[in-house]
């Protein structure tokens, strides 16, 4: 049994899908799809797919997994757009930052039941700085040695979750099973989070009376700091998710707010013992976190995830399929 793979978005993260099931050539067929033509054909170009479909609705109407590695304000539309194609027993697939909007959305547009389960890949440590996205970026070993966040929603079918967990194990990842909103609280401190203070700390800069000053000397700290607010999927896809987002996004901009107060309490204060110690704070926790990162002792134990097996993914979706049929 041969199982088609469609990637659609053909960026860091979805390129490096594909690059990581290319040892599994035999069988999976992987076809890809970019609203870039250039970026779907650099992603063929380096391997990481066997075909492209300049149309969209012919990159799924014969997949038997879909995965949307897309900005998030892309998803929606997608969705809309291939939705009479797509096979009543697909499993979809995502690599986005709001995981309870997608399957409402998959609820909302097709007309039957689809399965879907959210995934979030996170990246090997080894790539933590560097500064690159987009195909060129794309890493076949991307994934190794990580967790990847597995979002199940409460009627996802068994067998659809289990090709999901493979599908991770073949990326040479370790499932971590989460819930929608589970994950999407943990999605919005990791990634929103991070994003918002970086457009925040640019617009407070740039709007400052002292800028055009300040703009000559700004150096890496400035560059370090905002950089994320320069993510590859724009500030609509980051309006979107983060509004999406929005009830955890609250609970940790307030807890940054306070954070950001009880250093403010503390300069007006004049209390340099205490504010030492609370960026010392900050540095000893930035530092144990890469640290913790990089060794990655939640991943001991686990089984070597190079030696998963193709079979159990097609017996797992074929399965599914049957019962689906019954």
């Amino acid at each position: 049994m041969t199982l088609q793979i469609t990637i659609i978005g053909l960026g860091q993260i979805g390129a490096s899908i594909g690059l990581a099931l290319e040892n599994y050539q035999k069988d999976i067929y992987r076809v890809g799809h970019d609203k870039d033509l250039g970026v779907a054909k650099d992603a063929q170009k380096i391997g990481a797919v066997d075909k492209v479909h300049r149309n969209l609705p012919s990159s799924v109407k014969d997949a038997d997994i879909i995965i949307l590695s897309l900005p998030f304000s892309e998803i929606y539309e997608t969705l809309k757009y291939i939705v009479d194609v797509v096979k009543e027993d697909a499993i979809i697939l995502d690599t986005g930052t709001g995981k309870a909007a997608v399957d409402a959305w998959i609820k909302e547009i097709f007309p039957t039941k689809r399965a879907y389960v959210g995934l979030g890949p996170v990246i090997n440590a080894a790539y933590l700085h560097e500064a690159p996205f987009g195909v060129n970026a794309a890493r076949k070993n991307l994934f190794e040695h990580t967790a990847t966040l597995l979002a199940v929603p409460g009627d996802a079918p068994g067998e659809a979750v289990d090709a999901a967990l493979t599908l991770i194990g073949m990326l040479g990842s370790r499932a971590i099973f989460t819930d929608l909103v589970e994950a999407d609280g943990v999605m919005a401190s990791a990634h929103l989070l991070p994003q918002l203070t970086a457009a925040a700390l640019v617009n407070t800069s740039v709007e400052s009376s002292g800028w055009q000053e300040a703009r000559k000397i700004a150096g890496r700290a400035f560059a370090e700091a905002t950089r994320p607010s320069l993510h590859q999927e724009g500030a609509a896809s980051l309006a979107e998710a983060a509004f999406a987002n929005r009830e955890s996004l609250t609970l940790k901009l307030d807890a940054l707010i306070t954070s950001l107060q009880e250093i403010k309490s503390l300069l007006v204060g004049a209390d340099q013992s205490a504010l030492r110690e609370r960026l010392t704070d900050a540095q000893e926790g930035r530092e144990n976190w890469e640290n913790e990162r990089f060794a990655a002792k939640w991943l001991q134990g686990d089984e070597d995830r190079k030696s998963v097996e193709l079979p159990s993914m097609a017996a797992h979706l074929f399965g599914y399929r049957d019962r689906k049929r019954d």
